[in-house]
């Protein structure tokens, strides 16, 4: 995210006490607890639709809610959901906007 330069508090949202999460457009939403490692929960448009799994697979579960759901992605967060799809998912990796090959290449 950072390469892309977006913010990862657009994606990733720290819950603090309240639980408050009802005004969130599309985002994970993680908490810490005691011992355990961190947990997430997916946020869509106000409603937690997923709940209580790790942070790697929270974005794996976005992606898919986002494509079954017919969603388009955030402005502020579309190169990063573009990595997830062309690069990570190799879904139309052929595609690519010139930012995100010039990313692949490097990774690769």
């Amino acid at each position: 995210m950072l390469y892309l330069s977006e913010k990862e508090e657009e994606l990733l949202k720290e819950e603090d006490g309240d639980g408050n999460s009802t005004d969130e457009l599309m985002n994970i939403v993680t908490t810490r607890g005691g011992s355990d490692s961190a947990r997430a929960k997916i946020v869509l448009e106000g409603t937690e639709v997923l709940t209580d799994v790790d942070i790697l697979r929270a974005c794996a579960l976005l992606m898919g809610l986002i494509n079954a759901l017919n969603l388009s992605y955030p402005k502020q967060l579309k190169n990063t959901f573009e990595v997830f799809q062309k690069i990570f998912l190799e879904l139309d990796d052929l595609k690519a906007s010139p930012k995100i090959m010039s990313l692949k290449n490097k990774l690769y």
